[in-house]
């Protein structure tokens, strides 16, 4: 089955024109298959043209699969075996629970807290160039899961703070973040580290912590701190024509009461530009808004993504891709 059979290009809310493509590429089905749009066609459809698929996702930095009948975790889980990509398991702050197959909970985390823009487990050594987000429950009201393609905001802030930009990345950044023993679903940063790790033994925790780049400080009470660095502000990846991606958590976790981001030398970064690089970001946004039984395919190399203050119930499942 040829691609052009099956999905058909069309538009959404929020979507934007980046260098004459469309972010996110939104594909539905075509006049001639919808009836026989399920999820064992999508499935088909998917599994034969993974290539073509994959090709759009990095071309577009996104790819929007809307209009098919994909009803819960288990329709996910098939959608994401089609794709064909390898999975990695999510290693980061947030609370999530597992679901089925290789499906998750997006964060758990209160739903009337923003998530700020990040990229996937952006600080470890492996993270996924793929994120799949699908909506079983869209939510009455906010929730968006708005996303920003990467390689504008270096450009941006290469035009305001050239200096600045070349100096951090010369340097390197420095990174630490403190979690709790157990889970807190309290909080958007609530995983305690035995289920980060996978391990309720310190000694094993340290050694899986170390293989993810990270050293870590034990804290009265039970809870870890974990230091990473030095790391990039921005990262250039194959296949993208040559964009500095702005690969980098600076915004999101300098001067926050869990986390802190520094030069690797312990330095401070500017305030101002860590309070300008979060406008760019926020100006650059593109504002996603769900319908029930969308699937969204960010290629995390090349975005960043977060998620609005919203009503309950929402239900957003994830899976993340080699």
């Amino acid at each position: 089955m040829e691609a052009a059979d099956f999905f058909c290009v069309t538009e959404c809310k929020g979507q934007k024109t980046i260098d004459g493509e469309q972010v996110p590429l939104v594909l539905a089905p075509t006049e001639s298959t919808k009836g026989g749009n399920g999820v064992e066609a999508l499935v088909e459809a998917l599994r034969a043209n993974r290539e073509w698929v994959d090709g759009k996702v990095v071309a577009n930095s996104g790819v929007l699969l809307r209009g098919f009948d994909v009803r819960d975790a288990v329709d996910f889980n098939a959608v994401v075996e089609a794709l064909g990509w390898p999975d990695i398991r999510y290693v980061g702050p947030a609370p999530r629970t597992h679901i089925h197959g290789r499906v998750w909970t997006a964060n758990e985390g209160p739903l009337e807290e923003f998530i700020y823009y990040h990229h996937e487990m952006v600080l470890i050594k492996e993270f996924p160039e793929k994120v799949i987000l699908f909506c079983e429950v869209p939510p009455p009201s906010g929730g968006e899961t708005p996303f920003v393609p990467s390689f504008r905001v270096t450009e941006r802030a290469l035009a305001e703070f050239p200096e600045t930009v070349e100096e951090l990345d010369a340097r390197g950044l420095r990174y630490t973040f403190t979690a709790l023993s157990k889970n807190d679903t309290g909080s958007m940063r609530g995983r305690g580290w035995e289920d980060a790790f996978a391990t309720s033994d310190k000694a094993e925790a340290e050694r899986r912590a170390r293989a993810l780049g990270m050293d870590v400080e034990w804290l009265p009470g039970g809870g870890i701190r974990t230091v990473l660095g030095p790391r990039k502000l921005t990262r250039v990846f194959p296949g993208r024509k040559g964009r500095r991606m702005w690969f980098n958590t600076v915004v999101g976790m300098h001067g926050k009461e869990l986390s802190s981001a520094t030069l690797a030398d312990g330095s401070e970064i500017p305030a101002e530009f860590v309070r300008r690089c979060g406008e760019i970001i926020e100006e650059e946004s593109i504002q996603f808004r769900w319908e029930k039984g969308d699937i969204l395919i960010l290629d995390n190399l090349a975005t960043l993504h977060g998620r609005r203050p919203s009503l309950a119930p929402r239900k957003v499942l994830v899976a993340t891709c080699k």
